[in-house]
């Protein structure tokens, strides 16, 4: 549709786009070799329920991990298994390279707009939200991930402003939600390759709270990401949240009532729930202290301060653990 024009990144025909997936796909495929001991599509909860969200169109929302892998290596795992193919949100701070065109191509993308004054961002939040509406009627699937930028210290919590963006302009937040078919996702890496990135963003962040990052840094993260050693990789599927809507209703049907921001907050709660309860645990010990120490030593910053440096570094790891025991009620 036209009026979607402003959004869609993705604006190639079928032949084009088999093109790009017959020269890209391999490309992933050695990425995947070459970047992780192993990468496993898995299932968290009733596999047939999942499968079956999965067939009549699914809202896929994940915790972020990578800036561009996240829904790479979604799309491509559920490409092979369920020739599932969603359509994925890439924010505009992130087109600054020639190579970033054909990553968005194949990613099937369509436009998160996050510049522009006040009314601009209303604006464009709108259209966005009736863009991701109007394809999920179409039976269409959709990627987005649970909060803009990646969670820095590990800690994946769903932003609350992700969900007031797509029912902006929804009367009823509940049944809107529902409409999208919310199927959290769980990504697990044994290693981020940006960690040290991120951590040398929090000292320079402490010790000038006025540093912000550059696209140069984007793209940087970008590739770092690609390229980076990443271990063993787990993406766990779970089931719609729909069923729990439900059922929190019936228990408490005070909860139609409630403000849109407790409403809100009650499904963010949902979302990390699946995610957290999902994520895969490793095994840590003295090699993993040496991979982080060799982290540490790829931060050349002035003033560099080792101790926070180092904290931050286990402290992105470590919050995994405790979001995954307290999900458990470990």
């Amino acid at each position: 549709m036209n009026k979607f024009k402003k959004i869609q990144a993705y604006r190639i025909g079928p032949l084009l786009f088999f093109v790009d997936a017959f020269i890209s796909l391999p490309i992933l495929r050695r990425m995947k070799r070459r970047t992780t001991t192993s990468m496993t599509l898995e299932y968290h909860g009733d596999r047939e329920q999942i499968e079956k969200d999965i067939r009549q169109g699914a809202f896929f929302m994940t915790n972020h991990r990578d800036i561009c892998m996240d829904s790479a290596w979604l799309t491509y795992l559920l490409c092979f298994r369920y020739r599932t193919h969603p359509y994925i949100g890439i924010g505009n701070n992130l087109f600054g390279k020639w190579w970033i065109e054909h990553v968005v191509r194949i990613l099937r993308a369509f436009v998160v707009i996050r510049d522009g004054n006040f009314r601009e961002q209303i604006e464009n939040a709108k259209l966005l939200s009736e863009y991701i509406h109007y394809q999920r009627k179409r039976g269409k699937s959709i990627w987005l991930a649970q909060r803009e930028g990646r969670a820095k210290d590990g800690n994946d919590v769903t932003q609350p402003g992700v969900l007031k963006m797509l029912t902006i302009d929804s009367k009823n937040f509940l049944e809107s939600i529902k409409e999208l078919n919310i199927c959290p996702v769980s990504i697990s890496y044994e290693y981020d390759p940006c960690d040290y990135l991120k951590a040398r963003e929090m000292q320079l962040k402490r010790d000038n709270p006025d540093w912000k990052k550059s696209r140069e840094d984007d793209i940087e993260s970008m590739s770092v990401g690609m390229k980076g050693r990443k271990g063993k990789v787990v993406y766990r599927l779970t089931t719609s949240i729909n069923p729990e809507i439900d059922k929190a209703i019936a228990a408490n049907p005070e909860l139609l009532n409630m403000s849109k921001n407790e409403q809100i907050q009650f499904v963010c709660n949902l979302i990390d729930q699946h995610i957290h309860a999902a994520y895969e645990m490793y095994e840590r010990g003295e090699k993993f202290d040496q991979y982080i120490e060799g982290q540490l030593a790829k931060i050349n910053i002035p003033n560099k301060d080792e101790d926070f440096l180092r904290e931050k570094l286990y402290e992105m790891y470590d919050n995994q653990v405790k979001n995954y025991e307290k999900a458990k009620g470990l």
